[in-house]
């Protein structure tokens, strides 16, 4: 079937655009990160003789809403880099479609379009924990390695669209790889939670005050970390890694199903099968560890960051490095 040239080149327009834009976002919410003010933690509440109109506002100003002041820079910057991330997201989108409409086939037949599509997976997923959690102050730990997996994809491992491989020509493509995608960019967002929760929690233990304060002169107040805090960063992780194990189970799943169909077996030791299923059993020992009590969260946490780098490794390394039957990066 020949290629529309027309939505090809507005698909390349879209991803380089979405693309700059996720960049510009970054570079906004890390000015947010930088220059926001770090919450003061005291042992006791200070009173304080003011209006109760006044108090309001300033603890409305602490929790990051400026009520009447005006916003400060940090926060305009966050808000901005939030609004810049939605019409990346739109953009990526329209890319996806595009190119899609262009090749006349489920747009992730190869590398370049599987990285695009993990990438906008992972910023979906970011966009909702926005949503429905105070992380604004974290997105620049999120949106920088989602850029710089863009950037792999557009400048490394970009071919022009065209027909899929005879291979791959079945509708369990649109049932396995999609599911391998969600899971994908899940866990590169639960990854970078639990990183982010192990950084948390270190500044928590070495901004504690020390004990056995003589007298009855107050500690010193003491300096939290921008980040979020490491209970909400653990959850987020958890969660998501919840999510991430269960659709990549699914895809392991039919996955199988397809080998059965194509290839008349339904497991071979291939290399692609194994990473996954390497995979697979770190994220099963993840959600265990992190559910039994024996196990600290930050135990738990460095599992959860190898099973990211396992998907990682499976990613690039086997699609673009190890001969198999799944070697379809389309490079060639």
């Amino acid at each position: 079937m020949p290629i529309d040239p027309g939505p090809a080149l507005l698909s390349d327009w879209s991803f380089i655009s979405a693309y700059g834009i996720y960049m510009l976002a970054a570079l906004l919410a890390a000015v947010e990160y930088a220059l926001g003010r770090y919450p003061i933690r005291r042992s006791a509440p200070v009173p304080q003789l003011v209006a109760p109109g006044a108090a309001a506002t300033a603890q409305n100003t602490e929790n990051g809403h400026p009520g009447f002041r005006g916003r400060t820079l940090p926060d305009r910057c966050g808000r901005l880099a939030v609004s810049l991330t939605v019409l990346g997201a739109v953009l990526h989108f329209a890319s996806v479609v595009l190119r899609g409409l262009a090749a006349s086939r489920v747009p992730w037949g190869n590398m370049y379009e599987y990285i695009s599509m993990v990438g906008l997976a992972a910023v979906v997923g970011w966009l909702y924990m926005l949503r429905r959690h105070p992380v604004r102050n974290a997105a620049v730990f999120v949106l920088l390695p989602i850029a710089m997996l863009l950037f792999v994809a557009g400048n490394l491992l970009y071919t022009q669209a065209a027909p899929v491989q005879p291979s791959l020509r079945s509708y369990w493509i649109v049932v396995h790889v999609a599911a391998a995608i969600m899971a994908s960019g899940v866990f590169l967002v639960s990854g970078i939670a639990s990183g982010l929760h192990l950084l948390s929690t270190r500044h928590a233990e070495l901004s504690a005050p020390a004990d056995g304060h003589a007298g009855a002169e107050a500690p010193a107040p003491v300096r939290r970390s921008r980040l979020p805090s490491p209970e909400l960063l653990d959850r987020l992780a958890y969660r998501t890694g919840v999510f991430g194990f269960v659709t990549m189970t699914f895809a392991i799943i039919t996955g199988a199903v397809w080998a059965e169909a194509a290839w008349g077996r339904y497991w071979g030791w291939d290399p692609k099968e194994t990473a996954a299923f390497v995979s697979w059993v770190c994220y099963a020992a993840y959600l265990h560890a992190r559910a039994t009590s024996g196990w600290r969260k930050r135990r738990a946490a460095w599992v959860n960051i190898v099973g990211l780098a396992a998907v990682l490794f499976n990613l690039f390394f086997i699609n673009l490095v190890v001969s198999g039957l799944h070697s379809y990066a389309g490079l060639d």
